[in-house]
């Protein structure tokens, strides 16, 4: 059921930027058509200078009639209503009636209708600024096809772009790397090179660990049988030792650094697009998960416009070759942060490295423990790819973290894990200091043994876990070459819960829609709005109250925000989000549907689900989350797409 709004009689400006002050607050949510006049409400409380309620300062705006999940220690006492202050904090936490009384003339009035009132959604790993670039360039959704029918598609494209023959690029996002039919089909040049067109030709991967490049392509970027593998990265190479093509990891480089970079002003629109998608969904935080000066470029240039919506901690991304020097590591992030510190929205002293790759069939290039095994099941000498050692990862977390900067680590694989940790407890030895919240991201493995030593070294686990439910991608793919025993041990949030291991939530989009809802209803259920069955729900989903406090507190932790964000009690930000539904009660798949309804940062209304505006960003929402899957879910590799790999 939707809220009731009308418009307030004398609306009044509101910067998107500014914090709520004297009635700007009425005005700006009036024009988006979500509030109430305050009317008889201000009445029943009237405000003179005389009365005992003169003291209680007025709100600009009031929530009321909803069911409010303060995210708190006692989050659960019953509360109704929630009163934003001028200064865009919250005011006041409590019964409709004891909440009215802070409803003055100006007051803009919500009626919740029922619906959850909560915390706004802080994502600790995504890559929204790639989700504003892939969205300007044709994409492939991650479909299976046959070599015939991935050429009507991309002489379709051809066709669309007609006028950049012969040399203009086309790029093609979410190519699925195993998504050639029949099954095993391995992707070659040649496959490419038949195609009636002159142009270079580059199919990335949904993965973001993968690119497909036409020989024009390798050409330009003079790539030849003698060119050697570049650090952390593997240029695939045919039985005659010449490249087919296919990139991997840190050598896709080598092909898309001759790609021309999008229109920037292009690019800026796509990006505030893409951020009031994020609106839409709720979420009100984000870590930019892969950060260099591109990225950081186009937030100022976001945040010079008033388009910037959401609080954004950059992680500055470590290439591999530089993890081995930590001081000129610390050189290139400290210049990073100098050079645009001031620009509002964001908050630096996060960076990034990645210690492997990705776990399914054929990449396999996630770091195990102990071998992968083939498909009958047998050992293979195999472990994937470490890309950092632990040694390297530790003096690197040491020189950091006497800085006061915070690692964030991806890993998919157990010994990538356990490399993440070790470094960790190396830091910790030499610095000190438990304060930085270090993070693991993604844990698609972790070996039980290593459980314990999330809490003890004090470091976060941020795991993605609307992919933890029982499909081609967690079974197919992954149980035959990892056996029951360790397959059992993907994404093991309850068992990290259960040893206070800190778990915080990321969505990894654009690697998968954002589908911020499914997301924290598939932390529960393991099964989600797709899945085949629920992948270890008994064993490893989490408590509706777990999920709701990991996607909002836990990641304001992770984040090291939660001093101002991530629950709903008086004087934090008024980072909030109005759903249409109470998902504190309504059944655990019904959460997957949750509409937002309205989004504040900072006591700001950055989302009206009633207004134009608002109804187009919701609209994009659902279209992306709707668009095609191979089978059942995203693509084999469709995970950590904006890892930063090209």
């Amino acid at each position: 059921m939707s809220p009731s709004y009308e418009v307030p009689a004398q609306p009044s400006p509101l910067s998107r930027r500014g914090l709520l002050a004297a009635a700007g607050a009425v005005g700006a949510a009036g024009a988006a058509g979500i509030v109430t006049a305050a009317g008889p409400a201000a009445a029943a409380a009237p405000e003179s200078a005389a009365s005992p309620s003169s003291r209680r300062r007025s709100a600009a705006l009031v929530v009321h009639n909803a069911r409010v999940f303060t995210g708190t220690s006692g989050h659960a006492t019953r509360h109704e209503a929630v009163a934003v202050g001028r200064d865009g904090r919250i005011l006041a936490v409590g019964s409709d009636a004891a909440v009215k009384r802070h409803v003055g003339r100006d007051t803009a009035v919500v009626d919740a209708a029922g619906g959850t009132l909560m915390s706004g959604i802080h994502d600790g790993h995504a890559h929204p600024m790639d989700a504003a670039s892939r969205s300007l360039r044709p994409s492939l959704a991650g479909a299976e096809q046959t070599v015939e029918e991935l050429h009507k598609t991309l002489t379709g494209f051809l066709k669309d772009s007609a006028e950049q023959e012969p040399d203009g690029w086309l790029v093609v996002e979410d190519w699925n790397p195993v998504g050639l039919l029949p099954h095993g089909t391995a992707p070659h040049h040649t496959m490419l090179d038949t195609l009636p067109t002159r142009r270079p030709i580059a199919l990335r991967g949904g993965d973001g660990h993968n690119l497909w490049a036409n020989q024009r392509a390798l050409d330009i970027a003079k790539i030849t049988a003698a060119t050697p593998d570049p650090v952390g990265g593997k240029i695939v190479k045919g039985a005659d030792g010449k490249p087919t093509g296919v990139l991997k990891d840190d050598a896709q480089p080598l092909v898309s650094r001759h790609i021309p970079e999008p229109d920037e002003t292009r690019l800026a629109d796509a990006a505030a697009k893409t951020l009031a998608e994020a609106a839409a969904s709720g979420v009100t935080t984000f870590m930019e998960a892969v950060v260099g000066r591109d990225e950081l470029k186009l937030y100022q240039r976001l945040a010079a416009s008033d388009r910037l919506l959401q609080r954004i901690v950059p992680a500055l991304r470590v290439e591999t070759d530089m993890t081995r020097d930590p001081a000129a590591a610390l050189a290139y992030a400290k210049k990073l942060r100098a050079e645009f510190r001031d620009v509002r929205g964001l908050r630096f002293g996060t960076v990034k490295v990645f210690l492997d790759g990705v776990i399914e069939y054929p990449a396999q290039t996630a770091a195990l423990l102990q071998p992968y095994l083939d498909k009958d099941g047998r050992p293979t000498d195999h472990r994937g790819d470490l890309y950092v050692s632990a040694a390297d990862y530790g003096r690197l977390s040491a020189a950091f973290n006497a800085e006061g900067w915070q690692m964030h680590a991806h890993a998919i694989g157990d010994r990538a894990v356990r490399t993440s940790l070790d470094g960790y407890a190396y830091a910790l030895r030499k610095t000190g200091r438990r304060d930085l919240r270090n993070t693991t991201a993604h844990l698609q493995l972790v070996d039980p043994g290593d459980l314990p030593r999330f809490a003890a070294l004090g470091v976060v686990a941020c795991m993605q876990l609307q992919w933890a439910a029982r499909n081609t991608w967690t079974m197919d793919a992954l149980l035959p070459y990892i056996g029951a025993r360790r397959h059992r041990w993907q994404y093991p949030a309850r068992s990290l819960r259960d040893r206070r291991a800190a778990l915080a939530g990321g969505s990894d989009w654009p690697v998968d829609p954002l589908q911020v809802w499914n997301q924290i209803r598939t932390a529960i259920d393991r099964e989600g709005m797709e899945g085949e069955g629920d992948l270890y729900r008994a064993e490893e989903g989490l408590s509706r109250t777990s999920s709701l406090l990991m996607h909002t507190l836990g990641t304001a932790r992770q984040l090291r925000s939660d001093h101002l964000t991530g629950t709903v009690e008086r004087g934090k930000a008024a980072d909030l989000v109005l759903l249409d539904r109470d998902v504190t009660r309504c059944p655990v798949a019904d959460i997957s549907s949750s509409e937002v309804r309205m989004t504040l940062v900072g006591g700001t209304v950055v989302h009206d689900a009633q207004s134009s505006a608002g109804r187009a960003a919701a609209a994009r929402v659902t279209r992306a989350a709707a668009g095609p899957r191979p089978t059942a879910y995203a693509s084999v590799h469709g995970r950590h797409a904006s890892c930063g790999c090209g």
